[in-house]
């Protein structure tokens, strides 16, 4: 039996990730949540993480007696462990794209990342509006994600980056939550794709129960005081 690990649905955007790619897959998981009370070494998130894994973060997704942490790490085994569900693309050169996207988003996009953190159930325009206009760093990462998205939905024989669902797209999905919350300027293309992305089962019902959540935690929105 798989265990995933994760934080609150509002906000975390890494926990997302796997939980998508799992829910929309058809994998059979038990879910586990560690309330975000604060991510100092004597919250009780960081105590109940650091016994999961060394890196005390989320998620976590347990195996029998394996632990794996890091999102892409998760999405990597999962793609191991059930390879009749083709989680990456068919093709060995759409693979290793997707790879690569994948591993950008990982490791880049911090003023997305940074500036507009996710939170599902925010509508936050005039905060986007705000951030784009005095951050030249977000609007290179926007410009950034419609480099690698655009020829991809250009040719693209399905909904998803790759034709049909796969990690990429369970990877982008926090992103898409982000650009809605912060109603952040795209094309065309983008903006369809992303509407897309949220009308998955799975994203759907991530989205729900973030909403039903109803927690609101402050030092997770520092634009605003009140939920």
């Amino acid at each position: 039996m798989l265990t995933l690990y994760i934080g609150n649905k509002n906000y975390s955007s890494w926990s997302m990730r796997p939980w998508v790619l799992m829910r929309q897959a058809g994998i059979t998981f038990e879910e586990v949540m560690l309330r975000f009370d604060g991510f100092d070494a004597q919250s009780a998130f960081k105590q109940r993480a650091l016994a999961l894994s060394p890196a005390g973060n989320v998620p976590v997704l347990v195996s029998g007696e394996l632990s794996v942490w890091d999102s892409l790490a998760i999405c990597e085994y999962l793609a191991e462990l059930f390879p009749e569900k083709h989680l990456w693309p068919a093709k060995a050169a759409s693979r290793a794209r997707a790879r690569s996207l994948c591993s950008q988003m990982h490791s880049g996009f911090s003023a997305l990342r940074s500036l507009c953190p996710m939170n599902i159930e925010a509508q936050l325009p005039e905060v986007g509006a705000r951030l784009w206009n005095e951050h030249a760093a977000l609007r290179e990462n926007l410009s950034q994600l419609s480099q690698l998205w655009q020829p991809l939905l250009a040719q693209a024989e399905g909904p998803m980056l790759f034709g049909q669902f796969s990690i990429a797209d369970a990877f982008f999905a926090p992103v898409c939550m982000r650009l809605l919350t912060y109603g952040l300027p795209l094309t065309a293309d983008m903006d369809a794709y992303v509407r897309r992305v949220r009308a998955l089962p799975a994203v759907q019902e991530w989205v729900q129960a973030a909403l039903a959540e109803k927690d609101f935690r402050a030092f997770e929105e520092p634009y605003r005081t009140t939920p």
